[in-house]
């Protein structure tokens, strides 16, 4: 079984940063892309970062320049550094990933974590 567990969220003024952190475990053999999304109350689910397994990135535009992911492989984990913080960024952050949980499969999983509220004020 894989768990994905996120924590970092809170409260923070606009213009503040946060760091969100997800550490994958479990049943794991390789973990390709690793990524953010998050999901504003009434809102469907949007992508916010991904980096591949080789470390490319992509970022949703309007992060851009405020927002930083990255990933430590040894660690299975994967960071959100978020500055510049605005009332629109307020949502429900999860962590995904893409992971084969066997040397014996040919095949990887999707995988979300459960969330980490982020709230900024104004």
């Amino acid at each position: 079984q894989v768990q994905l567990v996120e924590s970092g969220g809170g409260l923070v003024q606009a213009g503040g940063s946060l760091r969100l952190s997800c550490v994958a475990s479990g049943s794991i053999f390789s973990i390709n892309a690793m990524a953010w999304y998050r999901q504003a109350p009434g809102k469907q689910r949007e992508s916010v970062a991904t980096i591949g397994a080789g470390g490319s990135i992509n970022y949703v535009d309007f992060v851009k320049g405020r927002f930083t992911i990255s990933r430590d492989n040894a660690k299975n984990t994967v960071y959100l550094q978020m500055n510049s913080l605005k009332p629109e960024d307020t949502a429900v952050y999860y962590c995904n990933a893409i992971i084969r949980v066997a040397r014996t499969t040919d095949y990887a999983q999707n995988f979300w974590g459960q969330g980490t509220q982020v709230t900024v004020s104004s």
